[in-house]
């Protein structure tokens, strides 16, 4: 059965990103709103004055509408960000485990990047396929299979590891000041992280998630970020 067939699958907000939030998020837009589970918990810590969100499925969209103040039945691919939302700039912009299921990602972040304003926020996650579920398989049992869900989800079209996730996000001229995981590491994986000076540490991060800013001189170009570099290195 594929992921969103499974009950509930719409309705999960997403609260390992409401730390990241910025002070400010007058207006929202969410790439692949689901039913608009997350948005709920967004209004709960900050006042929202204006919100869009996309969504592919229409009964998700159909729920979404009671929450946001529009939302586009669309699918991201096909999204013609310039005639639907001409000149609106956003002050938080949110694509939450959606990027890795279209067709060109890279295509959609250029596409809203333009439309952060120049205090906003972008705040993506995304899988990682370098997960040791992913790499024992792959390494010691010649295994890669597509799954119901996770990070081997068989509607994933798209794999990214810390490095290249941060250049989607900044492939529309952003710069990702933090790239941070939601678990921390246990004890005996931490004594591995300082024997091999952080390297081990994806290996057991199921999932990244990364928050992108404009950057202070918009004339510049942004500097890529490297593994080590990260504001917010993995606590995973």
């Amino acid at each position: 059965m594929a992921a969103e067939n499974a009950p509930g699958y719409f309705d999960h907000a997403r609260h390992e990103i409401l730390p990241f939030l910025p002070a400010d998020c007058s207006r929202v837009l969410e790439l692949g709103c689901s039913s608009g589970a997350t948005l709920r918990e967004i209004q709960k810590q900050r006042a929202v004055e204006r919100s869009e969100g996309i969504e592919l499925f229409p009964e998700a969209a159909e729920r979404a509408a009671q929450v946001f103040d529009r939302v586009f039945n669309e699918s991201l691919d096909d999204f013609d960000f310039d005639a639907r939302l001409p000149g609106e700039r956003f002050d938080l912009i949110l694509a939450l485990d959606v990027l890795e299921h279209l067709v060109d990602p890279w295509n959609v972040v250029r596409a809203v990047s333009k439309r952060l304003a120049p205090s906003g926020v972008l705040i993506v996650t995304l899988p990682n396929i370098r997960h040791k579920s992913v790499v024992q398989d792959l390494v010691f049992r010649n295994e890669f299979r597509y799954q119901d869900a996770g990070i081997l989800d068989r509607t994933h079209l798209r794999f990214f590891v810390r490095r290249t996730a941060i250049e989607l996000c900044e492939s529309g001229g952003l710069v990702v000041t933090e790239c941070a995981t939601t678990k921390k590491l246990k004890k005996t994986r931490k004594l591995l992280s300082i024997l091999t000076r952080g390297w081990s540490d994806d290996f057991y991060s199921q999932q990244f998630i990364l928050i992108a800013r404009p950057p202070a001189n918009p004339d510049a170009s942004p500097e890529p970020m490297g593994r080590d570099e990260s504001a917010g290195s993995a606590t995973s």
